[in-house]
């Protein structure tokens, strides 16, 4: 039995007996646990304090710049929406102007195109009234030959005649 305390079939005691309880191997143990192990342990804390220092310094760095970044581009927002608003400011206004421009343009082609139908039709009028005009001289001269034969010598006849047809001639 290696054990420090007895128990059971013996009764309760305390072994003495240091080889057989293995105290020195756990005083070994213990001892080297106690010399060596805040050393190891203590670097590899300092190095995970170190790595975990600078991440914390890393992130800090980063959140810094993505407040800058979000600032800045807040920035751009709140211009980008000012340019927004003036170019559709800027579209109305011009929008109104090409609306009256073509208004003003429609109303000129309208006024033209009234202006060409009245030139047209007093230009039909006037050729209208001359024809009119020349075919009543015609029936009037027909007539006027018709019955002028009985009433005019063959004299005054020839003499009627050259008159309506040089009369004829300068209309």
């Amino acid at each position: 039995m290696n054990s420090f305390f007895i128990f059971a079939t013996e009764g309760f005691g305390l072994n003495l007996n240091l080889f057989e309880t293995n105290v020195i191997n756990l005083a070994v143990v213990i001892f080297g646990l106690y010399k060596f192990l805040p050393n190891f342990l203590g670097s590899m804390l300092e190095r995970r304090r170190s790595a975990i220092l600078a991440d914390l310094k890393d992130a800090e760095d980063r959140l810094e710049e993505s407040k800058e970044a979000l600032s800045q581009a807040k920035q751009e927002l709140q211009s980008a929406e000012q340019k927004a608003i003036q170019i559709r400011s800027d579209g109305k206004v011009r929008a109104e102007a090409i609306r009256l421009e073509t208004e003003k343009r429609t109303v000129e082609e309208m006024a033209r195109i009234k202006q060409g139908a009245t030139s047209d039709l007093n230009a039909e009028a006037s050729r209208v009234t001359a024809q009119l005009r020349r075919e009543a001289a015609r029936l009037a001269i027909e007539k006027a030959l018709d019955t002028l034969p009985g009433k005019l010598d063959k004299k005054a006849q020839s003499k009627f005649m050259s008159q309506s047809i040089k009369n004829m001639g300068n209309d």
